[in-house]
């Protein structure tokens, strides 16, 4: 039993089992990592996938159990490379983060700033995706961090924190008939086309239920995953414009007027997450802290301590979460 093997086999179950897109993700051939899956399954003397011809359809009992350790096994490998390079060279190494467009370039520039400045020699790597691709991310492996704007529920057995909390407004062309309306109301909101975010992206389902208390419904004409996707559509009179505060800046955004919408809506929670057993070196807590400053060392290894996730959670409720 080879390493390579094991990070063959993980590649193809991260890849929806097409061993094409495995081949792609790890720079490899297809044909070599069939035959190495197959000289695994040798070995093993079980059937690690059920095949139809040459593709394969679905993972067998056996492969479920072995692939689940097959994940702690190379977790525990990466981990090992980490603490020697935490010891040879604190100061290097790299840090992925998955997120949302949002998160990407309204908040993240700022933090990534002052994070070069301390560690110079740490590659960044920075994906964008939905919160589900983003949970994926973490969860296999594939990056450090998932940061992005959903309930906990919805990452799986990530260790999710609370960084901050974010309100939404509305935006609109100067001269709109919703800046002369004082307070600004769901039912008057609800009368003219809205322009938001797609489901499950930026807090989009807590619109929607609030819109729904209230036996409303939205005429949503066009959703979009990118804030500036949102607002060029609001310039050009589609609709009204429901997103993020944090997206909209008064000296870029000269076109529009911003409609504070915080009364409206629940307010948002932006949360930092990662999978259990991930190793983490001084810049990786570093990094977190400049995120969100209440998320200090010995915070954030209680949450990794915390034997479930009720009991993570309650670490955080008298937290005062920073607002966007």
């Amino acid at each position: 039993m080879k390493l390579q093997q094991l990070r063959f086999l993980r590649a193809v179950v991260q890849s929806n089992l097409n061993i094409t897109a495995a081949a792609e993700r790890l720079f490899t051939s297809q044909p070599g990592i069939s035959k190495q899956i197959r000289l695994l399954e040798e070995e093993l003397g079980v059937k690690l996938f059920e095949r139809n011809g040459r593709q394969l359809k679905a993972i067998t009992p056996a492969g479920i159990a072995i692939i689940e350790k097959v994940n702690g096994i190379l977790d525990d490998v990466e981990a090992i490379r980490d603490i020697a390079g935490e010891f040879s060279a604190p100061w290097a190494g790299s840090l992925s983060i998955a997120t949302t467009h949002t998160q990407a370039v309204y908040v993240l520039p700022s933090v990534i700033g002052k994070f070069r400045d301390l560690y110079p020699m740490v590659e960044l790597h920075m994906h964008q995706g939905n919160p589900e691709q983003i949970s994926e991310m973490a969860a296999g492996g594939a990056v450090d961090f998932a940061i992005a704007t959903e309930a906990t529920a919805d990452f799986g057995n990530l260790i999710m924190m609370p960084c901050y909390q974010w309100n939404r407004i509305v935006v609109v062309p100067h001269g709109h008939p919703l800046t002369l309306v004082e307070p600004l109301t769901l039912e008057t909101v609800a009368h003219y086309p809205i322009v938001t975010y797609v489901f499950g992206f930026t807090g989009r389902s807590q619109l929607d239920q609030a819109f729904k208390a209230v036996e409303l419904e939205p005429k949503v004409v066009l959703t979009a995953t990118d804030s500036d996707v949102i607002k060029t559509y609001v310039k050009l009179g589609l609709g009204v414009g429901i997103l993020a505060r944090m997206a909209y800046d008064p000296d870029s955004d000269t076109a529009l007027c911003a409609l504070d919408a915080r009364h409206l809506f629940a307010p948002g929670i932006t949360r930092l997450g990662f999978r259990p057993g991930l190793m983490l070196r001084n810049y990786h807590y570093d990094f977190i802290q400049l995120f969100a400053d209440h998320l200090g060392r010995d915070v954030v290894d209680s949450a990794i301590a915390a034997s479930s996730e009720q009991e993570r959670d309650s670490l955080f409720t008298d937290t005062t979460l920073l607002e966007w």
